[in-house]
């Protein structure tokens, strides 16, 4: 008799709790055919090659890989009404690897955050994106996925990582550690409300979660790890019918020497917008990362500054249950230098894209893209797969400079 009262007031319960609450279960599985094909040419111009001489490297492959449309990923996220319009929400979402299974619910690497929300807006607490980063994937036709991403974020991505790296990953397992460029953990967020015309907004804060010594003499002498890790960012646009325009920031501690008193930051900011036609939808970004190194003593440091420019062009096209994509993007570096040698330009890189996603309903899609990347002047960019080869001990005494990268995804995409 007992336990039937125990059990009729744990059902009671729980039917007050789903009322006022939920959970729900997502995600993307995603997987292609993904070809890659990396070429160096022979950095040695000769009018009589020698024997050996090798003009030029080309290393390809082909892989079962996935995210060429959508990142895959499985996911929980749950809101509880707390009344008086306050709500309790959390969501958790992992990576997973369908290729070959060697990931799955591991790490809530994608984001895992708590908030509370109301009429002030979103408190959000946990790991989450950066704001600067979402103008890279919501003003890209591509959605920075695939071969067909924008070289704004691929080259942003490694200029932004934290020198020293981060933890190392154990097996396949994505690592949190070693960029803030897409993602940043311990984290302070705040989203404005959504009831202000159109215009949204967010910040936010993390911590960089290292130890301070006191006094600091007793602070190790490793480089790296005293500082990297901070990020601050915002962002903010307006969004209203067929127009989306936005304005991004993101500053983030990548090195440190504590004893030399230099700090590493790269500092990001971009501008991005798009307009629906109906008949076609323009998308654009301007970018430019900062890569300086602040010095807290008097002595003058020889190291200058590297800017990372770049921007993207795109549409796409609705075309019966079908979406052609295609961008055009472009970056460059500049070192800086107080002075250059004649001739010597700085590094830069250009990309083309081109896709067709064929919408089968609405959870599933099959898609096609092809890329291709031209590098110059020591640009060293690709469309994924093998890095260049730029050494080999089969050619002594010669070298090779990255020039084309060209890739393809044919895949399906399946959301539930």
């Amino acid at each position: 008799m007992k336990k039937s009262l125990v059990a009729l007031a744990t059902l009671a319960v729980a039917g007050v709790a789903s009322a006022q609450s939920s959970v729900t279960l997502f995600g993307v599985v995603d997987a292609a055919v993904s070809g890659y094909s990396n070429k160096s040419d022979n950095s040695n111009s000769l009018l009589i090659p020698p024997v050996g001489y090798v003009d030029s490297i080309k290393v390809k492959r082909t892989a079962l890989a996935t995210n060429g449309y959508n990142a895959s990923r499985v996911g929980f996220r749950g809101t509880e009404d707390l009344g008086g319009g306050l709500a309790a929400s959390f969501w958790l979402e992992a990576p997973i690897k369908n290729d070959d299974g060697s990931e799955g619910i591991a790490t809530f690497a994608r984001r895992s955050t708590v908030s509370l929300s109301g009429g002030f807006g979103e408190i959000r607490l946990g790991r989450d994106y950066t704001p600067h980063f979402w103008n890279d994937t919501v003003f890209d036709p591509f959605g920075t996925n695939g071969v067909g991403t924008n070289l704004i974020y691929v080259a942003n991505a490694g200029f932004t990582s934290w020198l020293g790296g981060g933890a190392a990953s154990v097996g396949s397992i994505t690592n949190v550690t070693g960029s803030s460029y897409v993602r940043s953990g311990n984290s302070i967020g705040y989203f404005l409300p959504p009831n202000l015309g159109g215009f949204y907004g967010q910040v936010m804060y993390s911590f960089h979660e290292r130890d301070k010594y006191d006094p600091g003499t007793l602070t190790p002498t490793t480089l790296n790890t005293q500082r990297t890790g901070r990020y601050i960012g915002g962002r903010f646009g307006y969004a209203n019918g067929p127009l989306d325009v936005a304005a991004g920031y993101g500053a983030t501690t990548i090195g440190d020497n504590f004893y030399a008193g230099t700090t590493t930051n790269a500092k990001t900011a971009n501008v991005g917008a798009s307009y629906d036609f109906g008949v076609v939808k323009l998308f654009g970004e301007y970018s430019k990362t900062k890569k300086e190194v602040e010095q807290d003593s008097l002595l003058f440091t020889s190291t200058p500054d590297v800017d990372l420019k770049g921007y993207l062009l795109g549409a796409t096209v609705p075309v019966g249950p079908g979406l052609i994509r295609v961008s055009f993007s472009q970056v460059k570096y500049d070192f800086n230098l107080p002075f250059t040698f004649l001739g010597t330009d700085d590094p830069k890189a250009n990309k083309f894209a081109l896709g067709y996603v064929h919408n089968l309903s609405k959870r599933t899609a099959l898609y096609a893209t092809v890329a291709r990347i031209r590098n110059k002047n020591g640009a060293n960019v690709t469309v994924g797969g093998p890095a260049f080869v730029t050494s080999t001990t089969l050619a002594p005494g010669q070298a090779f400079t990255p020039k084309t990268s060209t890739g393809y995804d044919f895949g399906i995409r399946h959301a539930f």
